[in-house]
């Protein structure tokens, strides 16, 4: 007859208790490839950093927004100051060019041809100046979150499309109701598609003066003095034809992108005239192709933002 085995148990010692309390589960190794791992800041590819952009322009539009209500929000007239300072401007200009420089000659609704001219160029001034600006205005935030970095100059180009609204609502309403006074063609549902390669030009410009501007932070002072010369060589309120005879110089000036902007623009809207086929090719080369070079000099430099 087979006898009985007892199996004793141990009882667990107080070391034992201590550690199925506090010391939790036992401890487990897990293997992690390396081709898993990234770079902390690193470059992600084209791609995956077009997708990165898409993916926040809500919260780009949602930014813009709050940014154009808050920008005047310190003064007494408010967003009034966004169609008060172009028609100063525009004032000033057709006090010294048209009535004491009288450069106006020849020139057909000469108040209209200076409006669309200031307005317009104002706005290229505005996103190229606020766009170099954006990077070291950003670089707090650089530093504390990780996001595409284009996405600060963009920003600053939809928050100035936002506030253009009014402004060219001011500036249909003055070409309208003082004389001559314009009665609008058909041709002026063209205007949007100008308006929107110069925000791609612009757009562009901005990407690319943004690293520039990140990398030497002198280029910010010379920009102004840029800009005031551009403004001088666009026709904003003179002819060319008045100073300029020569047909090859004259040609070389005409390619400029800010005067195939307002030239277009001023045909559209004051003289009935449809955009020659020559200034559309030129100004959406000029839009595509400083985009295109714009944000790829940009994004080529994205691990370098918000270092120093």
């Amino acid at each position: 007859m087979a006898g009985n085995t007892n199996t004793e148990q141990e009882e667990p010692t107080s070391g034992d208790l201590y550690s199925m309390l506090f010391a939790g589960p036992p401890s487990t190794t897990e293997v992690v490839s390396g081709g898993r791992l990234t770079r902390v800041g690193a470059r992600p590819p084209l791609g995956v950093y077009l997708s990165q952009l898409w993916n926040r322009r809500h919260f780009l539009w949602a930014e813009a927004r709050a940014k154009v209500t808050s920008g005047t929000r310190e003064n007494l007239l408010g967003t009034v100051w966004l169609v008060l300072k172009p028609v100063l401007d525009g004032l000033t200009y057709f006090l010294i060019f048209g009535l004491l420089l009288q450069s106006d000659r020849g020139i057909d609704n000469f108040l209209g041809y200076l409006v669309i001219g200031v307005f317009l160029f104002s706005f290229t001034t505005r996103c190229v100046t606020g766009g170099a600006k954006s990077i070291s205005a950003g670089r707090n935030l650089i530093r504390a979150f990780a996001f595409p970095r284009a996405s600060l100059p963009i920003a600053v180009v939809l928050r100035e499309m936002l506030n253009m609204v009014p402004v060219l609502g001011a500036m249909a309403a003055i070409i309208i109701v003082l004389p001559p006074g314009e009665e609008f063609t058909w041709r002026v549902a063209l205007v949007p598609a100008v308006l929107a390669l110069q925000v791609l030009f612009v757009t562009g410009l901005s990407l690319l003066l943004a690293r520039c501007a990140a990398v030497v932070p002198d280029i910010n002072q010379l920009i102004g003095f840029a800009t005031r010369l551009w403004l001088y060589g666009s026709a904003v309120f003179f002819s060319y034809e008045k100073f300029i005879s020569h047909p090859t110089l004259l040609a070389v000036m005409e390619l400029n992108p800010m005067f195939m902007v307002l030239d277009m623009v001023r045909n559209c809207v004051l003289y009935g005239v449809t955009p020659a086929l020559s200034s559309w090719l030129g100004l959406s080369a000029w839009a595509v192709g400083t985009l295109v070079v714009g944000f790829l000099f940009f994004y080529r430099g994205e691990e370098s933002y918000g270092r120093a």
